[in-house]
């Protein structure tokens, strides 16, 4: 199993940067795509942006330009690079993995307990 562990949210004003972090910990194979997703009140989870393990990346289009999603494999570490932040950035942005636990095995998704964002205007 793969626990993973968000860090880096607070509260900043609109225009500036946060950098998020997410570790991944626990017994796996391998870590394969990895991504940031959000969820403002009284709104779905949505997509911020994912990277593969080759480090191709992809963003939605709300934060494309603006964040950054970059990870360091050895490390078993992602982070998230936000700039310009706007007050609709505010939400609880949440880690995901898809890891091989065993050789041969399916990859299974796994999630942290997620980090606040809160951008003021």
């Amino acid at each position: 199993q793969v626990q993973l562990v968000e860090s880096g949210g607070g509260l900043v004003q609109a225009g500036g940067s946060l950098r998020l972090s997410c570790a991944a910990s626990g017994s796996f194979f391998r870590i394969n795509t990895m991504g940031w997703y959000r969820q403002a009140p009284g709104k779905q989870r949505e997509l911020v942006g994912t990277i593969t393990s080759a480090g191709v990346t992809n963003y939605a289009n709300s934060v494309e330009g603006r964040f950054t999603v970059s990870r360091d494999n050895a490390k078993n570490t992602m982070s998230l690079q936000m700039n310009s932040l706007k007050p609709e950035d505010t939400a609880v942005y949440y880690c995901n993995a898809w890891t091989v636990v065993r050789l041969y095995r399916p990859e299974m998704e796994a999630w942290g307990q997620g980090t606040q964002v809160s951008v003021s205007s």
